[in-house]
């Protein structure tokens, strides 16, 4: 497999699940990040995962995406022209080993609050990726339902299965630091 840090398959993007549950009480789903063909043809196809087997696996969960939140800092994983119509899509660029700055999480909370407004009717999922689907996505995910929905991280503090199922508190310094992982 080509690892190229510039036109390989992102390290580390195998050891991950390519798309997590549905976040009970939410309609947040992670994932990690899809690959277009030219980067999946270098993997095994048991191995590969591009935006239709992102859609695929919400449908295997009954539920449908409705929008797309892409948290990586490039645009060489995918293109806009992969993106399904039947989802929405937006980029906010963060990047990777920091915490995401108030810019990004301002933007991050603007856009869930106006999905949420626009689809009241419905029940789509709103699929937030990063390119593993674990820190900047769990971080964003985690302040949205703390700043926005009062999600009170205390009250699960003691049992971390309690935390709605896929949620764990990994510190709690500068924010939080706040990872999500996937059930596969």
């Amino acid at each position: 497999i080509k690892r190229n840090k510039k036109t390989g398959v992102p390290d580390g993007w195998l050891d991950y699940c390519p798309v997590g549950s549905r976040i009970p009480g939410t309609r947040f789903i992670p994932f990690k990040v899809p690959l277009k063909a030219t980067l999946n043809c270098q993997l095994p196809a048991s191995q590969s995962f591009d935006m239709w087997d992102l859609l695929d696996s919400v449908r295997q969960q009954n539920q449908e995406l409705g929008l797309i939140i892409d948290l990586t800092f490039t645009t060489r994983y995918y293109s806009v022209s992969d993106i399904p119509q039947c989802c929405a899509y937006i980029k906010i660029p963060t990047e990777g080993h920091h915490v995401p700055n108030d810019g990004v999480i301002l933007s991050f909370k603007r856009v869930v609050r106006h999905f949420l407004r626009q689809n009241q009717d419905n029940n789509r999922l709103i699929g937030v990726h990063c390119t593993h689907g674990l820190n900047r996505t769990g971080y964003l995910i985690c302040r949205y339902l703390i700043d926005v929905d009062g999600l009170d991280i205390k009250k699960y503090s003691n049992n971390v299965d309690d935390l709605l199922i896929n949620l764990w508190i990994k510190k709690s310094i500068i924010g939080l630091q706040i990872c999500i992982f996937t059930v596969c």
